[in-house]
């Protein structure tokens, strides 16, 4: 028997082992998450008994700290755990309206990036049942114009930010185009988080308790339908375009 036909078996064993390490990695990493209480720590009441450790730490080491928010705030993202909203609340807790604004949109959109990227990879079909139905109902919009679409996608929540992430990956959208729209898109509900992170500590004084669902006020949703609205006007240019040259 010769060499290579020895060596068939174990470079076909390596093949398979190196396209599904990321998800053994990927699975390891939520299962680590939760192994650790991940949960408990993102939640308001965490924020609150740890108020004076967290804010000293970020007056003092302001670059480490901004650093290691974005790099949590990406991983979570990336491997799509809850508390993503107590998560761009307490960018603004601890960084301030405008600085948390910019952490928050640079983490989210690193995040996003990578899960999108790893849905190209040999995790597309582990990913790809994730997004369920939702990409046949997503696919029509892409199509039309990927970059407004998604631009709506992120700037109202109509679909789940997970399902956004991988949809666009699978329907080939270009990376650019999925960036930027992600990036920009998130910059308005990033802002109406930190603004109201920001707040946080004055509720913490007064002793009351505090849930996203309270801050989301009908004048913020409007502000964001609005946003949408501005945002979809390039796709109906397009088929009002459309429908005249066919006429």
């Amino acid at each position: 028997m010769s060499t290579t036909t020895i060596n068939q078996p174990r470079r076909g064993f390596a093949q398979k082992a190196k396209r599904f390490a990321p998800i053994v990695a990927i699975l390891a990493a939520i299962a680590g998450a939760f192994a650790l209480g991940i949960d408990d720590y993102l939640s308001f009441d965490a924020l609150r008994e740890n108020r004076e450790v967290l804010m000293s730490f970020t007056q003092n080491n302001v670059v480490a700290a901004a650093a290691l928010f974005i790099a949590i705030y990406a991983v979570a993202t990336a491997l799509s755990l809850p508390g993503g909203a107590v998560l761009s609340i307490a960018g603004g807790f601890l960084f301030g309206s405008i600085f948390g604004t910019a952490s928050i949109v640079l983490a989210a959109t690193l995040g996003a990036v990578g899960i999108f990227l790893a849905a190209r990879t040999a995790l597309g079909d582990f990913l790809k049942a994730k997004a369920g139905p939702w990409l046949k109902k997503m696919e029509a919009g892409f199509q039309d114009n990927a970059f407004s679409y998604l631009l709506v996608l992120r700037l109202v929540p109509l679909f789940p930010f997970v399902v956004v992430n991988l949809v666009p990956a699978f329907l080939g959208v270009k990376l650019r185009t999925f960036a930027a729209a992600t990036f920009i898109g998130i910059i308005p509900g990033s802002f109406v988080f930190a603004s109201i992170g920001a707040g946080l500590g004055s509720v913490f004084d007064r002793g009351d308790s505090f849930s996203p669902a309270n801050a989301l006020t009908p004048e913020v949703i409007i502000a964001l339908v609005g946003l949408s609205v501005l945002s979809i006007i390039p796709v109906v240019y397009k088929k009002i375009k459309a429908r005249r040259t066919a006429a």
